[in-house]
């Protein structure tokens, strides 16, 4: 993305290093992470950013062997922002001091009150003082030379900081988040005084994307492994555009989908955009090989594993294909090359093609790989897609088989895709689809006793899910109206056989995960 005004994200390890990326991009800004080890003088000199933003991190700049960025960031003559440790690390590398322990740490809502006006916070203080979000045990004792106070907080003398002749701010707090609720403007006000034009566009980014798409892929053959999500949707789409015929979709039928949605996959891929596809109606593979498994980890191996076997067989029938097409969004390559590089615990495995161009002898093709799912749809838009498919839920690969607990059975399976069916609708005749990131209903392994019609009923018990979340990564849960939940629970009974009682989930992310399993 050369030919675009460049932001660069130095990443010392902060959680929540995306969000001032997602930030910047919502402004219409180009910018990248990348973590400290990586960025070094000929690193700087090749990306020439036009500003630099130095994010926060859980180590001290007093430990000896703490990350730095590399001295030519301070000398290449451009703004920069640093964010809690990135403050610490700007005035510890600067000439100031930084310590730890005298009792001066915050962790949480802070109020920062200005002490001289600052371009940076234009628009802030308006009101009084500003709530900002803390999360530091270190703190700045001592300004480097050239650096004045413009803020402060009870528990951070040097809350805000600058030294205007370089063009250099430092914050103790966390703008990023929305804790902070008036930080994006922080960050607004910031690439302002950078010079940035804000030319970083979902239309231009599609002109570029198809080019690029041409320039690689040549007049060689493109296989894409369709889901029917939004990812590889969009992906399939812009890869058409661009090279036409010589894409093939390959839509692998775990039966394991939503009420019809198999159906809607092939009709709109193969009928209304006239792109090439193979439908590999599998279901009875997998629903045979998952008979009698209850283990959630065994579930989503067995359909990994037979994804990939699968996938392969349809691929294999695509004479010339050299390449393969993979929805990659920006945070699984950023998360591929993390801070540590260490591994994390494993809470559940991923379902993906994973292995596939190495065992196929394939080259990938991943033109979304900077985008973040927002941009994703917002893309989807300029493709000219469907809006009520652009703005699905997420969901996840294997499919319903993690939305029933224990084990899987034709049954349970009929039983959940009507309930699921009904729950949707309720939530859009309601008007609340797009204020909710996923909602989903789940079967659980247990049957009830019911009353219906002057009968005993003993049938199974269904759990509804609903949260709202900006990335997946955390999520709390929707707070439903007893009057729609009541009203929702009637249809299910009335109209889906098999169920006599419902449940609300009301667990938010963490300590529980979105899905059940």
């Amino acid at each position: 993305m050369t030919q675009h005004q460049r932001l660069l994200i130095i990443d010392f390890g902060s959680q929540v290093t995306q969000l001032i990326a997602r930030r910047l991009r919502e402004l219409n800004i180009y910018c990248e992470i990348h973590p400290y080890q990586k960025v070094t003088d000929a690193f700087l000199a090749e990306f020439a950013p036009r500003a630099i933003i130095f994010s926060g991190g859980p180590d001290s700049v007093t430990r000896e062997g703490s990350p730095r960025p590399p001295a030519s960031a301070f000398t290449i003559g451009v703004p920069i922002l640093g964010i809690c440790y990135g403050q610490q690390v700007m005035m510890q590398e600067l000439g100031g001091l930084v310590v730890s322990g005298e009792g001066t740490a915050e962790f949480g809502r802070a109020r920062v009150s200005p002490t001289s006006p600052l371009p940076l916070l234009d628009g802030w203080f308006e009101d009084g003082p500003e709530q900002v979000w803390m999360s530091h045990g270190d703190h700045v004792s001592r300004l480097a030379p050239g650096f004045e106070v413009y803020g402060t907080s009870p528990g951070a003398p040097f809350a805000i900081t600058a030294d205007l002749s370089r063009d250099f701010y430092a914050v103790q707090f966390h703008p990023e988040v929305h804790h902070t609720p008036r930080g994006a403007k922080l960050y607004e006000n910031f690439v302002r005084l950078a010079g940035f034009t804000g030319d970083w566009t979902m239309a231009a980014f599609k002109d570029e994307a198809i080019e690029r798409i041409r320039a690689q892929v040549g007049d060689r053959k493109v296989i894409c492994g369709l889901s029917g999500g939004v990812d590889s949707s969009v992906a399939a789409v812009l890869i058409h555009e661009a090279i036409g015929d010589q894409l093939t979709c390959v839509f692998v039928d775990h039966g394991l989908l939503r009420l019809n949605e198999a159906e809607q996959v092939v009709t709109m891929f193969r009928d209304h955009y006239n792109i090439p596809l193979l439908h590999a109606d599998e279901a009875e593979l997998f629903l045979g090989e998952l008979e009698g498994v209850s283990d959630p980890e065994t579930k989503r191996k067995t359909i990994g594993r037979l994804f990939i076997d699968v996938f392969q067989k349809y691929a294999g029938q695509i004479a010339g294909a050299e390449f393969l097409a993979q929805g990659t969004l920006y945070p699984d390559v950023i998360e591929s090359v993390s801070f540590s590089g260490g591994p994390s615990v494993t809470i559940k495995s991923h379902h993906n093609v994973g292995g596939l161009p190495e065992k196929m002898g394939l080259k990938l093709v991943e033109p979304l790989r900077e985008l973040f799912k927002d941009e994703v749809r917002a893309l989807g838009r300029e493709l000219g897609l469907p809006e009520p498919f652009i703005g699905r839920h997420p969901f996840p690969g294997p499919g319903l088989a993690i939305r029933c607990p224990g084990e899987i059975t034709r049954e349970k399976l009929d039983i959940l895709r009507k309930a699921d069916a009904v729950y949707i609708d309720q939530i859009r005749r309601h008007g609340l689809y797009d204020e909710i990131w996923q909602a989903f209903a789940a079967i659980l392994p247990v049957r009830t006793v019911g009353v219906m019609g002057d009968g005993r009923t003993y049938d199974y018990a269904l759990a509804l899910r609903a949260v709202t979340s900006v990335d997946g990564m955390t999520a709390d849960y929707y707070p439903f109206s007893h009057d729609f939940l009541g009203e929702t629970a009637t249809r299910i009974i009335n109209e889906v056989r098999g169920i006599n009682r419902v449940f609300y989930d009301c667990t938010s992310k963490p300590p529980g995960t979105i899905e059940l399993e």
